[in-house]
């Protein structure tokens, strides 16, 4: 008797179109803008950068953004980072205010952290992007 037999019609939940929706989640930051951004930089402890912070109250918006080209070991030191916008988000914390609360060493440890100094602007989340991407 063979038990695969093609003649036996498939159950209909097998055709039917599923969709995915997220019903619940942690809170998180707006990841686009079209405003300015302010940004840190954030370096392991050799001092490579592995990613830049950013945020804009504006839009309620906030991420990090990894340099192309990373070793797995420096992406994955940028994890500490993604939880701490996660975190802000969670104290309901607004963009700008978290990243002042980085740049004071709140999220650095022995892997990583703020460069001392980097605080600073661009005038848009993609001239951000083209700055790391090294363009």
């Amino acid at each position: 008797m063979d038990f695969m037999s093609s003649e036996q019609p498939l159950p209909s939940r097998f055709e039917e179109d599923w969709q995915f929706k997220q019903v619940a989640g942690p809170a998180r930051y707006n990841r686009q803008t079209d405003g300015p951004v302010a940004y840190l930089q954030v370096a392991d402890r050799v001092g490579t950068v592995i990613g830049y912070m950013w945020a804009n109250d504006k839009d309620g918006a906030a991420g990090f953004v990894v340099p192309p080209g990373l070793p797995p070991n420096a992406v994955n030191a940028g994890a500490r980072w993604v939880r701490a916008l996660r975190d802000g988000k969670a104290r309901e914390l607004a963009p700008t205010a978290l990243l002042a609360e980085l740049a004071q060493g709140a999220n650095d440890n022995d892997v990583s952290h703020v460069v001392p100094g980097s605080l600073t602007e661009a005038p848009t989340l993609a001239s951000l992007r083209e700055l790391v991407a090294g363009g």
